[in-house]
């Protein structure tokens, strides 16, 4: 005979619990990020892609992953940069493959003003973190991961409706 496993630390959700507890994080989350960009003197399409540029590091980023990421025209994305670049955050670079494609790169102390507002914030995540194990952050990895990708089709499906 198995011997069963000792109970759960955490208490047992629903379904419609998860989806409360996800909307409350959206929710805290779209605030956040609008007060975020309200510091950095951005609003919050700019700060996303800003972000996206940051993320990717020296694996700099076209205007049109931009665009594809952030589910904008690169029309939108060109209006994006200028205000970014004029703002000091990025600059542009042409494509060394591709003269006729540009790369966003993230300028360095721009880059050292959002960690140091997003660092706090970051470092709390990481204690919260902390309180799973290995097996349960790869299930919340891959849960996120997931999810993401949920998101952006419905939105893509919206997008595709001919409805009003």
């Amino acid at each position: 005979m198995t011997p069963e496993p000792p109970p759960s630390p955490r208490p047992a959700a629903t379904p419609q619990q998860a989806l409360a507890a996800m909307d409350d994080l959206i929710a805290a989350s779209m605030v956040g990020q609008q007060e975020m960009a309200q510091r950095l003197g951005l609003n919050v399409t700019d700060l996303t892609c800003l972000g996206y540029v940051i993320q990717a590091g020296d694996d700099l980023l076209t205007a049109g992953d931009l665009a594809n990421r952030v589910h904008v025209t690169t029309g939108a994305v060109t209006g994006i940069l200028n205000r970014l670049e004029r703002a000091g955050y990025v600059t542009r670079r042409p494509d060394p493959r591709d003269r006729r494609r540009v790369r966003v790169a993230a300028v360095p102390s721009a880059v050292a003003r959002v960690h140091a507002l997003y660092e706090p914030h970051y470092t709390r995540l990481d204690s919260l973190f902390a309180d799973y194990s290995p097996e349960e952050t790869a299930v919340l990895t891959d849960w996120f991961t997931r999810a993401t990708a949920l998101v952006n089709a419905y939105r893509e499906e919206l997008r595709d409706r001919r409805d009003p």
